[in-house]
């Protein structure tokens, strides 16, 4: 049981300019809700907790005077386009305090279940004018072993995976008393220029097609109902090593320019395990979205710190028959087909697509269980987000190490994350329908 002791609205340190900020016609197509990843930190003999959220308040208001455009609040303008309003009114922070045991969290390897959901901060979207919502929300949970958690959600409107972990390294330094590291480049307008694109010769199927159907169905109402479980999947670095040169043997589906990646080589095993436990008959199409960062796609590429979405999602699509009758090879090479069509071209086609749509509200996901709005992943398909080029352990507070950093919430069928560990080891995250999860499991191990 997690119980509020105080929640603070936290300002920023010092005076920030006080403007309207564009944002990107990619921000406008993000969710408009936050997906809060969790940090979980070993009891620490030194710190108390009263101390430890004076430093974390502190820290924070001095964060946001960095990241100021994060004190604000989004307005909507109309076509379900929002522009972002600088007025520091501030961020969220909740002091909790919980009964449970950071080793009840680690039996279960940190899960994301309904435990876990608690030492998220609330937000009622549906009662909360949007204007009124905060753009980062954060929990402070004290365990009754003496350890913390920091449950951290930023609004997906401003910031991709690699833009938020930026800000919580430069949150840490602040926390430890030290120089700033990064100083982030805010102008999103550098991504103006690349919506003046007026012709394509690019289809943009994921982002105006409805991804396939199961065979026999007309809309995907019944698949979204279904229950659904979340595994943690661990493979050991020589489990992933295995999978890559599994995928690199000599096949038609070889890639002679360099090989298939880690990833590349565990997203489509994931991919294939997925389309066998659900049992799709051959002719199934089945889509894998991929998010791609393109900030060294752009040319030139954008600032190395540029603080705001810089990934699109692509996808790559077959038939079931094709992905399980041919080798590994064969799934890993259309994940780098799709991956490797993300150029400069594509992304500036992609953004004057956005900026010619009448209405961009229909294109947003939305983090809501039950939801019947918003793109949906699950059967026949699936989304798997990378989080191996990232640094997701370098969030120092001064608590010491993070154990564990990972989503805190995942509720969507087909929704997966590869989380790299400190040894070369990946966890696959995975959210699929309950009746399936089982094979999958089963299928992961014993196909390696």
């Amino acid at each position: 049981m997690v119980t509020v002791k105080a929640t603070h609205t936290i300002l920023p340190a010092e005076p920030t300019p006080n403007e309207i900020v564009y944002i990107s016609e990619l921000d406008q197509i993000k969710a408009v809700t936050h997906a809060p990843t969790v940090y979980f930190f070993r009891p620490s003999t030194d710190l108390i907790f009263p101390d430890a959220i004076r430093i974390f308040k502190d820290s924070l208001s001095k964060v946001l005077v960095l990241f100021y455009p994060l004190a604000g609040r989004l307005h909507e303008i109309g076509g379900g386009r929002l522009e972002l309003h600088c007025n520091s009114k501030g961020a969220i922070l909740v002091e909790a305090e919980s009964e449970s045991k950071i080793d009840a969290f680690e039996l279960q390897d940190f899960l994301p279940n309904a435990e876990t959901r608690e030492l998220m901060p609330k937000l009622d979207y549906r009662a909360t004018p949007i204007h009124e919502q905060p753009l980062v929300l954060a929990q402070l949970t004290k365990f009754s072993c003496g350890g913390i958690s920091l449950c951290l959600g930023i609004s997906h409107i401003l910031v991709d995976g690699p833009a938020a972990l930026h800000f919580v390294r430069e949150w840490a330094r602040f926390a430890r008393c030290e120089k700033i590291g990064n100083v982030p480049f805010l102008d999103r307008r550098i991504l103006q220029l690349a919506e003046t694109t007026t012709s394509s010769k690019f289809d943009h199927t994921v982002l105006l097609t409805q991804p396939p159907l199961l065979v026999g169905q007309s809309d995907n109402m019944q698949e979204r109902k279904k229950p659904t479980t979340v595994a943690m999947l661990k493979l050991s670095k020589e489990q992933i090593d295995k999978l890559k040169s599994k995928a690199n043997e000599d096949t038609p589906y070889k890639n002679t320019t360099r090989p298939y990646s880690r990833y590349e080589a565990v997203a489509g095993h994931m991919w294939r395990c997925a389309s066998k436990a659900r049992g799709h008959v051959n002719n199934q199409l089945t889509r894998l979205n991929i998010p791609v960062d393109f900030r060294n796609r752009m040319q030139p590429p954008l600032p190395q710190d540029y603080f705001g979405n810089a990934n699109l999602r692509q996808a790559a699509t077959t038939t079931a028959g094709e992905l399980l009758s041919n080798p590994l090879a064969y799934a890993s090479s259309k994940i780098r087909e799709a991956v490797e069509s993300v150029t400069d071209e594509y992304v500036r086609s992609y953004l004057a697509l956005i900026k010619n749509l009448p209405n961009v509200a229909i294109h947003r996901n939305f983090h809501t269980v039950g939801c019947a709005l918003g793109g949906f992943f699950g059967n026949p398909n699936m989304e798997i987000t990378s989080w191996t080029a990232m640094s997701i352990y370098d969030a120092d507070f001064g608590l010491g190490k993070v154990i564990h950093m990972g989503p805190a919430t995942m509720d969507f069928d087909g929704k997966s994350f590869i989380i790299p560990g400190r040894d070369g080891s990946f966890t696959a995250a995975l959210c699929l329908q309950t009746e399936h999860i089982d094979t999958f499991k089963k299928l992961f191990y014993e196909e390696i």
